[in-house]
């Protein structure tokens, strides 16, 4: 008989567990990041996600990969995406979060994208930065060729809000309203567009089922409870679609008030607002997607004589209204189908042609 030492020493050792990689924080004040949408960059180490379909990109090489998600208020989702895989990153409230990439990466380099994909008043979240292996490399992601820049004015519909909800509308948890899958940003990958979309669930002209009205928070960095504006210089858009009038119908209706009287008013001041801000843009002028855009009688007359009086003076301006609508708020199907309405009406746009 082998003695006893011996015997242990021949015996198979268990295999090793394979130990994470040393992580280090690539900073967001890295210029390789590219930032695309309205942040607030106020503290470059932590810049603050704030509008929906905001989204940071960056080229890596590795086996891990993290996000470290800075203060957050509210309720933050964000789709991280690595090539063609996504995860939804729910960025708690609170002082940071960390998100790991719970996949393996395979070598070579891959592309990773933070998008958010829930709207600015449900809440907002600082980004610090990618954790990545100690010897991994980072490249700046080669820029999309955009052909045009295409921003979108609007309320829960152009949010994307409770598009991935069952049956009923539900408000409680933000998880389920991703904008990634909404009709403005279809169009805008539709037309390979640099997209921007400045959307707060129940806001309208003149009354709405948020406190905000669209004339006071389209241009603000923040949707609420921060007057600070937007420096609108820094990206100015080819196209801007309008979409506003359902929670003035909405609201009104659901208390028994009539349609608020200075809603053609209110709409021709915010349309010239837009136009004083973006003097070369072409604006399309939206209605429609749930009820009242289709069926208020009240809110359709109203936004016809905006229409009539914009355009009257304005040739860079035009207009169109959804066939498309739904009782509830669009689900991904209708905003599919609300996106190839105003995608293929688009085309055939004559200002539209130099970029297609």
């Amino acid at each position: 008989m082998l003695p006893r030492l011996l015997l242990l020493s021949l015996l198979p050792l268990p295999a090793a567990v394979a130990a994470e990689p040393a992580m280090k924080l690539l900073p967001a004040s890295d210029a390789r990041y590219r930032y695309e949408g309205r942040f607030d960059t106020a503290d470059a180490s932590a810049p603050v996600a704030i509008w929906s379909g905001s989204r940071i990109a960056l080229d890596i090489e590795g086996p891990g990969l993290a996000v470290e998600f800075g203060p957050a208020v509210g309720q933050n989702f964000f789709n991280v995406t690595v090539d063609n895989l996504t995860e939804i990153a729910g960025v708690p409230a609170g002082d940071g979060y960390r998100f790991a990439w719970p996949h393996p990466l395979a070598a070579g380099r891959h592309h990773v994208e933070i998008f958010k994909r829930s709207e600015a008043d449900a809440g907002h979240a600082a980004f610090r930065g990618l954790e990545l292996a100690t010897e991994a490399q980072a490249w700046a992601a080669p820029l999309p060729a955009y052909r045009l820049r295409l921003e979108f004015i609007g309320d829960s519909i152009t949010a994307g809000a409770n598009n991935e909800d069952g049956a009923e509308d539900q408000w409680e948890d933000r998880r389920t309203h991703n904008h990634a899958l909404s009709y403005a940003y279809l169009i805008s990958q539709a037309l390979g567009a640099d997209h921007r979309a400045m959307a707060v669930s129940g806001m309208g002209i003149c009354e709405g089922f948020v406190p905000m009205l669209a004339g006071d928070t389209w241009n603000k960095l923040y949707p609420r409870d921060n007057p600070t504006p937007a420096d609108l210089t820094r990206w100015q858009p080819d196209v801007v679609c309008v979409n506003l009038g359902e929670n003035d119908s909405g609201f009104t209706r659901s208390n028994g008030r009539p349609f608020p009287a200075g809603f053609a008013p209110g709409y021709v001041a915010l349309v010239r607002a837009i136009r004083a801000a973006y003097p070369k843009a072409q604006i399309v002028l939206l209605r429609g997607g749930m009820w009242g855009g289709k069926n208020d009688t009240n809110l359709r007359a109203a936004w016809e004589a905006a229409v009539k009086e914009l355009e009257a003076a304005d040739p860079r301006i035009a207009h169109y209204a959804f066939e498309h609508w739904t009782n509830h708020h669009p689900r991904a199907s209708d905003d599919r189908a609300m996106a190839a309405e105003l995608t293929a009406w688009l085309k055939r746009q004559p200002f539209m042609a130099p970029f297609l």
